[in-house]
This record gives structure tokens, C-alpha cells and sequence, in this order.
């Protein structure tokens, strides 16, 4: 059994991606008729919740927009993205000896074509992305579930206020990290158990409590 469970967001903690992310809402809001995104506070007032929630608010039908984004995500130019440094070295360390999990709102192809672009690939053993569930409280509980871990040893390293409310919620620990979409001062009202502002400082969480 590994000793813990690392549970990953994959935009705005592994990838620098928040200009396609939008991009991509909004060329999917425009598919089906609805209004775009206007401001860049306004898409990410999306995220103080579950994203599929908020856009439901807004009057979206979440399958008409995955229809949408089934047929925008393959057409995006993914060399503006970038992956956030310092990561690789956290993440092979991490990787001897705990599980490393994504969880995300958005489509498996975008992460795994993103993950074999910035060489992250060798170090997850599973992506739960939004072909898979939509509500992130579901994906946490699923991947706990079958690692066999609990919520003592389950940590959630995200960058929006409404992943930790999710995540809290599905009874794992929340870290919160900085250099992701939401800015430290949404992130500290949402209150999770940990933020860092190094991926270094990740490797602190791996230590036995």
C-alpha cells in the first residue's frame, strides 16, 4: 500500500494553461449560442465553485458544452502553454513512494497530450478528468477509494478556491498552491489546510505525520 495519496489538479498547478483554458470555454459558450466570458475576474469567478456548477448557473447545458469542447479541444494551439518549473524533480520523488493521481475539470486528451509534451507522463497512475465525472467531490472519492487510503493520508494540491471546497468536502487534505489561477487572498478565504508557494515545499507534505 503506498503511504500516501497525491491528488493533482492539472491547469494552474502543472501547466501555466489559463489563457487556452478561457479560450477554450468561450469558442465552446459561442458553439452552442450562449454569451462568452466577458472579463478575465469574471471566468475566474467560475472557479470559486465546481466549474460545471457555475456554468450550469450562467444557463449552460454541461452536455451540450462537452459536445462542444469534444470538438474545440483537438483544434487548440497547446505551444502557448507551459509547464509550471520545479515540478519534475517533486514529482519523481514523490513517486517512490505514494500514488499521483489527476483530478480535473478538463478533457483527458488536453491533459494527456500536455503530460507527454512536458514530460510529466511516467509519474501519474491515473487521470480523472471530466470524461470521467464532472463533480471533483465524486473523482477525490473514487481515487480513494481504490488506492485503499483514507482522508488523513489523501492530499489535494490545487489553485482555486472551489477545488479546496471540493476537496474538503470529499474529506482529503487541502494545499492550496500560489502560482496557479486563483490568487493567495481567494485562496486563504477558502481556507485549506496548506499553501505553498514552492513545489519544493510539496515534499514536506510526503513525510510521515
Amino acid at each position: 500500500m503506498p503511504e500516501k495519496l497525491f491528488l493533482f489538479d492539472f491547469d494552474g498547478v502543472l501547466v501555466d494553461s489559463l489563457s487556452l483554458y478561457e479560450k477554450s470555454v468561450n469558442l465552446c459558450l459561442e458553439k452552442i449560442g450562449q454569451r462568452p466570458i466577458e472579463t478575465r475576474e469574471e471566468f475566474l469567478d467560475l472557479f470559486e465553485e465546481n466549474f460545471f456548477s457555475a456554468v450550469t448557473k450562467r444557463g449552460v447545458n454541461v452536455g451540450e458544452f462537452m459536445a462542444a469542447s469534444k470538438a474545440v479541444t483537438p483544434t487548440l494551439d497547446y505551444d502557448v502553454v507551459r509547464p509550471f518549473s520545479g515540478l519534475i524533480p517533486v514529482l519523481a520523488e514523490l513517486k517512490k513512494r505514494h500514488v499521483l493521481v489527476i483530478i480535473s475539470s478538463n478533457s483527458s486528451f488536453a491533459i494527456r497530450l500536455m503530460l507527454g509534451k512536458y514530460g510529466f507522463s511516467p509519474y501519474f497512475d491515473d487521470i480523472l478528468a471530466a470524461d470521467f465525472a464532472f463533480s471533483k467531490i465524486e473523482k477525490i472519492r473514487y481515487a480513494v477509494d481504490r488506492c485503499g487510503t483514507n482522508g488523513n493520508r489523501s492530499l489535494y494540491v490545487c489553485d482555486t478556491a472551489g477545488d479546496v471546497r471540493e476537496a474538503r468536502e470529499a474529506g482529503v487534505k487541502t494545499v492550496a498552491v500560489t502560482w496557479g489561477w486563483h490568487p493567495r487572498s481567494r485562496l486563504e478565504r477558502a481556507l485549506p489546510d496548506v499553501i505553498v508557494d514552492d513545489p519544493k515545499k510539496l515534499l514536506d507534505l510526503a513525510l510521515p505525520a
